[in-house]
């Protein structure tokens, strides 16, 4: 869940992506070339295919096959993109578990996601004066305050290999052959299956575009436990990026005006 951060470079050649690593303090491009080696193998088609890599150059690069397609940013998704979406999602939670706990914690996860807002919580942003704003936020807080947030750091069923990352440019549209791939693994690693899909839902993301989240979990096969846990998440992630929406908050200048006031009505939807 970053705001606002320039991650890598990519180089873009008839056949290939050359992404070229800006930082990679928290091992993106080791997680990025285990997860697409492994993709290529348990799943092939759903992500880019793994070509080189120099991981301990300087800056570190991989090389990977260009994928055809446009991103879902942006989109006003489709029934069939959902539809597509699911499947690709599907397919990727289905990967053998022995697979799976080959692969180390994803850099973001249920842990990380309550501390970080508990966090932003506690510095008091500032939020403004608008009614529905402060509602959000006292209601919030509370929440986080309360044992809640808590339960969610143990997951009762298996860990999936996870992107950690809910931002919908990683989802790829191929016009052609009418599916999603996935791409952009930097920060990929063993997850919470809901902990993803409350990401991919809540992401700040959506706001640029529609994608109807209540469609596409319908469509991925949860069980009632699962889909409580799903929408917890999804409240932790949007309140995690309301409390960086404030003035002078992370988020904020990337998001038009009105997007604090926005957030604050989806905070209060989901802990209704």
């Amino acid at each position: 869940m970053t705001a606002g951060r320039c991650t890598h470079d990519l180089e873009f050649h008839d056949d290939v992506v050359i992404k070229r690593y800006a930082s990679w303090g928290r091992g993106e491009p080791r997680r990025e070339w285990q997860a697409l080696t492994l993709l290529a193998e348990h799943a092939p088609g759903l992500a880019p295919v793994p070509v080189r890599a120099a991981l301990d150059g300087r800056p570190p690069l991989i090389v990977m096959s260009r994928l055809p397609g446009r991103v879902l940013r942006g989109e006003q998704a489709t029934g069939e993109q959902i539809q597509a979406t699911a499947d690709a999602l599907n397919r990727l939670h289905r990967l053998p578990r022995q697979v799976v706990e080959t692969v180390g914690p994803a850099s973001w996860g249920p842990v990380a996601a309550v501390a970080k807002a508990r966090a932003w919580a506690g510095r008091r942003p500032e939020l403004g004066d608008e009614p529905v704003v402060r509602e959000a936020y006292r209601a919030g807080v509370a929440w986080l305050d309360s044992s809640a947030p808590d339960g969610l750091a143990t997951d009762p069923r298996p860990p999936v290999l996870g992107m950690a990352d809910g931002n919908r440019a990683n989802y790829l549209w191929d016009e052609h052959d009418r599916r999603v791939r996935l791409i952009d693994w930097e920060d990929s690693g063993r997850n919470d299956r809901a902990f993803e899909l409350g990401e991919l839902c809540e992401h700040i993301s959506r706001l640029d575009g529609a994608l109807d989240a209540r469609r596409l979990l319908a469509l991925v096969d949860l069980t009632p436990a699962e889909a409580r846990r799903v929408r917890a998440f999804r409240l932790l992630i949007a309140l995690g990026w309301f409390l960086q929406l404030g003035p002078g908050g992370p988020a904020a200048p990337h998001n038009p005006p009105g997007t604090l006031a926005v957030q604050a009505e989806r905070v209060l939807r989901l802990l209704g």
